[in-house]
Parts: structure tokens; C-alpha cells; sequence
């Protein structure tokens, strides 16, 4: 099924966009690197709106914006995640949650039908969900409930935002991804306003207000995010200059929007319930990237849970 083989291959694109977001909120804070990645996302799909066409339904821009909204409720929640942790446990219920959400969606609401080998294929990536998400050389530690309601909140609304999009028609093009950017945008620029504003009133410069402070999280505008490489500030990969971490943070938008499209053709034309299932595989990207450019070495959990997403994607491909 080409949908299996279009959503594979967009988790790790969606990856790639959250390796280049994580590495951009070393040094940028992470709702600029948000701000910044939707403005250049959005300004790509309005390039390429006028090519791929798409009309313009106020039920699709109705969705789209949801859409929007359901990302930057991920991203917060995501945030108090990575805040409270630990992450080698509530990385991957997060990813866990915003693969099932979705698949029960399309499986008893819209109805969809696999066969045997199908449904053993969506067992199997669950399974390389968990283990492609697990954060090597952190230390387990019990999770506390808040923690464990925060993952599974930010699972839900990710697992929203495919549930979102899946709703619009194939007649609408590319608009509902235009929408949920434009969502986004206008929310972070609100927000970074608002601590402008603050920071002024205390005599700190307008300026100071982009820079990373606290917890960083490298966060996609759908609610993805690399929790492991934007957590660690003292490890290889931070930015040299700002100028350096604005380019990473627009090559996310660039990146992850072309990711939500590709998503958007394997909605159009596959279930729900597998585009969500091997979406949710989008931390192999991540990895890939990291031991590629980072030079980081992949552990045996996760190289099993690789060969994991391979299976389960073929298998999904056949049902």
C-alpha cells in the first residue's frame, strides 16, 4: 500500500524536523523556535499552494485551524513533559498515545477494515514506537502522575491534529496545512508579543526574550519534538551563533512542512489508523540524523526497534 510506504517515510522526515528544532532551542527559546519554524513553513506551502491547487471550503480552514490549536497544546504539554520527566519513559507514551488515539479513531469511527496481517502490523509498530523513542543513558525513574497525564494529554493531542486533518477533502489541497501554519503563527507571535511586552516593563531588553531560558524543547508546529537533543545543552551539536540556530530553526519549518504534506497524501489516500501508526515512528528519523551528523552511537534497543519499523511498514503495506 503506497499510503504505508508515504507515512514511513514521513516519520522520518518529521524526525529530521525535530532534530533540526532540538538543535535550534539550545540556543533559541523554544517558542521563537516554534514561531520561527511555522512562519517558514507556512511561507513554502504558500508557495506552493498556487501549483498543487486546493479550494478553499470554510469546513477544510475550519479543521486546519483546529489543527493548529491541537499543535500548540502538543507543544505545551510537551514542554511541561520534558520539564517534570523522565524522558526515557514519557517520550515514548507520548508517541505510544499519539499512534493509538487516532488508530481507534479510524478503526471504530471511520470504520476502517485490515486484514490479519494488518492488524499484527499495527501491534508491531506500537512496539517500535516504544522502543525508537527510548532515550539511551537517562536514568529510569518512576514517573509521578502528573508527569504521566502531561505524556499522555500530549499524546492525545497530537494524535488530535492527524485525526484533524484526516477530516478535510481531498478537493481541499494543500489550504488545511496553510491554516493550521498560519494557526500557529499567529498564536507564538501573540505569546512572544506578550513576553516582549513583559520584558520591557522589567528593563530587560526586547531582544532578551529569544534567547533559550529554562527547559529547552525543540518542538515541531505539530506538536512533535526531539526531547533528547534539546534537553542536553552541554552535548556536541549546540549552535555556534544565533544566526546559526535561526537557520536550523527555519530549515525545521521547511523540513517538517514537507513532512505534513507528505502526511496529508498518505491521509488522502490510506486508513487512518496505519498512517497514524507509522507516523508516530517519526523519533527514527531523529536517531538517524543524530548518529549520522552527530556522530551519536544507536543503541541495541533502538536498532531493534529500526528493524521494527521496517517490518511493521511492510506489513502494513500488504494489508
Amino acid at each position: 500500500m503506497l499510503s504505508a510506504g508515504l507515512a514511513l517515510f514521513g516519520a522520518v522526515v518529521y524526525g529530521a524536523a525535530d532534530f533540526l528544532g532540538g538543535l535550534a532551542a539550545k540556543r533559541l527559546r523554544s517558542i521563537v523556535v516554534t514561531a520561527a519554524s511555522a512562519a517558514s513553513g507556512l511561507l513554502l506551502l504558500t508557495v506552493l499552494l498556487p501549483v498543487v491547487g486546493g479550494e478553499w471550503a470554510p469546513a477544510d480552514l475550519a479543521w486546519g485551524a483546529l489543527a493548529g490549536v491541537f499543535g500548540m497544546i502538543a507543544i505545551a504539554l510537551l514542554y511541561a513533559c520534558l520539564a517534570i520527566g523522565p524522558m526515557s519513559i514519557l517520550s515514548p507514551l507520548t508517541a505510544v498515545v499519539s499512534a493509538v488515539a487516532p488508530m481507534l479513531w479510524g478503526l471504530f469511527v471511520n470504520g476502517e477494515t485490515l486484514s490479519p496481517i494488518g492488524y499484527l502490523g499495527l501491534g508491531i509498530a506500537l512496539a517500535a514506537v516504544v522502543l525508537v523513542g527510548f532515550i539511551p543513558g537517562e536514568r529510569v525513574v518512576r514517573p509521578g502522575a502528573r508527569g504521566l497525564l502531561m505524556a499522555i494529554a500530549a499524546g492525545l493531542a497530537i494524535g488530535a491534529f492527524l485525526i484533524a486533518i484526516d477530516q478535510t477533502s481531498p478537493e481541499s489541497g494543500l489550504v488545511p496545512l496553510v491554516m493550521t501554519r498560519a494557526t500557529t503563527v499567529t498564536i507564538t507571535a501573540v505569546i512572544i508579543g506578550i513576553l516582549v511586552i513583559r520584558a520591557i516593563r522589567t528593563g530587560r531588553r526586547a531582544a532578551s526574550v529569544l534567547e533559550m531560558s529554562g527547559v529547552a524543547l525543540g518542538a515541531t508546529p505539530s506538536g512533535h519534538a526531539d526531547l533528547e537533543h534539546a534537553a542536553d545543552s552541554g552535548r556536541v551539536g549546540v549552535p555556534a551563533s544565533l544566526s546559526r540556530a535561526w537557520t536550523l530553526a527555519l530549515m525545521c519549518g521547511v523540513v517538517d512542512a514537507a513532512a505534513n504534506a507528505v502526511m496529508l497524501l498518505a491521509l488522502r489516500i490510506g486508513d487512518l489508523s496505519i498512517v497514524s501508526a507509522l507516523t508516530a515512528l517519526y523519533p527514527a528519523g531523529t536517531i538517524i540524523l543524530a548518529a549520522v551528523v552527530l556522530k551519536e552511537r544507536v543503541g541495541r534497543v533502538q536498532w531493534v526497534g529500526l528493524a521494527l519499523a521496517l517490518l511493521a511498514g511492510g506489513m502494513l503495506a500488504l494489508a
